[in-house]
């Protein structure tokens, strides 16, 4: 059943950048939210508390805050995941699943993020893209995490692959593939990411390898493997604690947030693109936290 609703939901729009003065569309829904996390609407300087299960509009711009992170699930399957003191904001999102196409661009000036490629129906292809000050990542069915900002300056500079070099905090990015890559075995599909700055382009196609990208103008270095420090660097930015505590494993967590955005889109899909404000009970989460 959940399937044949998100099928529905999925089926029913084409969604396309909106031309200057439309109304903004919608692109996915927020799934799981811990701590402070803001939207500052498209167009708008109005800034508000993001709600579990309310809609993601064009040209949104999410602000965390620290040890905060919001998940969303976008309407192609693909989970975008904006940790901590990060802006984000999904600024092209053309997806029609009778054509099997898509096209994603993702902007990230500040923070933590990590993308993990959906499995939509019909399989779309098309160019799914983020962007950063210094860097452009081009996705090819994977899962990827990065950083940007004084964070990425932090953990690479005790990196022994990059070593001493000169960084903008407010440029500086990290990237390192998670997976899966093209020995992953089971039912995964092997994926890369090509990384291009500074005048040239590194292809990551194996998990926790990376490539750092210091300022605008200069090359970038890489591909290295991360150390287990910087991995676990990078993912404290990624998941931090839910007030309140929590527990658990990182897979079960991630597991349970995933799980639950799926639900959340199969159940509203439809009524949150018809700007329908019904909002069913998800399966509880100690880790999700929706906001006043």
């Amino acid at each position: 059943m959940r399937g044949g609703r998100l099928t529905a939901a999925l089926a029913s729009v084409a969604l396309v950048a909106a031309p200057a003065g439309a109304q903004p569309s919608p692109v996915g829904i927020n799934a799981a939210i811990r701590n402070k996390v803001e939207i500052r609407g498209a167009g708008t300087n109005r800034v508000r508390p993001a709600l579990l299960r309310e809609r993601v509009m064009l040209n949104d711009e999410v602000r965390t805050g620290a040890a905060s992170q919001l998940q969303i699930l976008l309407l192609d399957r693909s989970t975008f995941t904006v940790g901590a003191s990060a802006r984000v904001a999904v600024d092209r999102f053309v997806y029609d699943p009778a054509a099997r196409s898509r096209s994603v661009g993702v902007s990230v000036t500040r923070g933590a993020f990590r993308f993990m490629s959906g499995r939509a129906l019909g399989k779309p292809s098309g160019p799914v893209t983020v962007r950063t000050p210094v860097a452009s990542i081009g996705i090819r069915g994977t899962i990827f995490e990065g950083v940007v900002g004084e964070d990425a300056v932090r953990i690479a500079r005790n990196e022994p692959s990059v070593g001493k070099v000169k960084s903008k905090e407010d440029e500086a990015t990290l990237i390192v593939l998670r997976g899966p890559g093209p020995k992953s075995q089971g039912d995964t599909i092997p994926g890369a990411i090509d990384v291009t700055g500074g005048g040239r382009t590194v292809t990551l196609d194996a998990p926790e390898y990376a490539v750092y990208a210091p300022r605008s103008g200069a090359p970038m270095i890489g591909p290295f493997r991360l150390t287990p420090a910087g991995l676990a660097a990078l993912q404290a930015l990624l998941r931090p604690p839910a007030q309140g505590g929590g527990g658990g494993s990182h897979t079960a967590r991630n597991a349970a947030l995933i799980g639950a955005g799926i639900i959340a889109a199969g159940v509203l899909g439809s009524g949150l693109l018809k700007g329908k404000k019904k909002k069913p009970k998800l399966p509880n989460d100690p880790n999700q936290q929706q906001k006043p």
